[in-house]
């Protein structure tokens, strides 16, 4: 469990192909503090910590993630939102998020506006996720608000500190992000969709 609050931005330094999986070498600031089997949430995905060596970490993406996340474009050099999992004892500054990406969207706006930045994304409707305006949605494992919401599109405006402690900064047109919609909104979809069927 995760609050997208993004902790610290990591690094990929290796990335190797074992059969249909990838093991990402990530340097982060927080290595030492990590053990093996621990979660730690990169854009947004839950991967467990496998190995550790100085100030670098080693976690396995398996086919089904790589498919369903834009962990497969990963680069050598690229920067990653880092959150480890929350600790109960503290405060829930984001929101609950679950590490487990519902689907991935598009960039299609980037707009400066006096000292914050407004960003629009467009996703697939047709698998049934939706947002609410003033609700609440993981980009890249970053808990946001959601600004303006249509059909298949939302956008979300990002203050200073946010633009330059995660991957936002690097976001332009074009640009693929997980998505994980909010658990709750996503449980009253669900029920309305039973409830719609069993009274039609």
């Amino acid at each position: 469990m995760f609050t997208g609050i993004i902790e610290q931005l990591g690094k990929v330094t290796h990335l190797e192909r074992e059969g249909t999986n990838l093991h990402i070498t990530v340097k982060a600031d927080f290595t030492q503090e990590l053990s093996i089997d621990q979660s730690v949430a990169h854009n947004g995905v839950c991967l467990t910590v496998v190995e550790l060596k100085n100030d670098e970490y080693v976690v396995t993406a398996i086919d089904e993630t790589l498919q369903k996340t834009n962990l497969n474009d990963l680069t050598e050099g690229t920067e990653v939102n880092l959150e480890r999992c929350m600790q109960m004892n503290g405060r829930l500054d984001g929101h609950i998020v679950q590490g487990h990406v519902d689907q991935v969207a598009i960039c299609t706006a980037v707009k400066e506006e006096d000292g914050s930045w407004k960003f629009t994304f467009e996703y697939d409707p047709s698998l049934g996720n939706i947002t609410v305006e003033k609700g609440s949605i993981s980009v890249n494992g970053t808990s946001l608000t959601v600004v303006d919401s249509e059909k298949g599109k939302f956008s979300v405006a990002i203050i200073p500190y946010t633009f330059e402690h995660t991957v936002f900064k690097h976001f332009e047109v074009g640009t693929k992000v997980n998505l994980e919609f909010d658990v709750f909104g996503k449980y009253v979809a669900r029920y309305m969709e039973l409830y719609s069927a069993q009274n039609s």
